[in-house]
């Protein structure tokens, strides 16, 4: 997907985590959108960023992730470790 836009001339970003969600009607909601959509928020243009919680599930399935630290997501408490998925 990223290379196609690219090549559109537009730029993304994506921001992954994973956790409970609720379910209001017909849409979503709860703490696990809101950190995947900060999450998202921290990421630069064309980069796709993804919680350690993530990472760790993935783990075997030959995705390799570079470390960006430690950030402070807003409205989320603590600081959340992010990587980059080389993908």
């Amino acid at each position: 997907m990223r290379t196609r836009l690219k090549g559109l001339g537009l730029e993304m970003r994506m921001g992954l985590h994973t956790g409970e969600i609720e379910l209001l009607g017909e849409d979503i909601g709860g703490i696990g959108v809101n950190i995947g959509s900060r999450v998202m928020a921290e990421a630069a243009p064309n980069e796709i960023l993804a919680t350690g919680t993530v990472k760790d599930l993935v783990v075997g399935a030959q995705i390799e992730f570079a470390d960006r630290g430690a950030r402070v997501l807003k409205g989320i408490p603590g600081e959340w470790r992010l990587f980059e998925a080389m993908v």
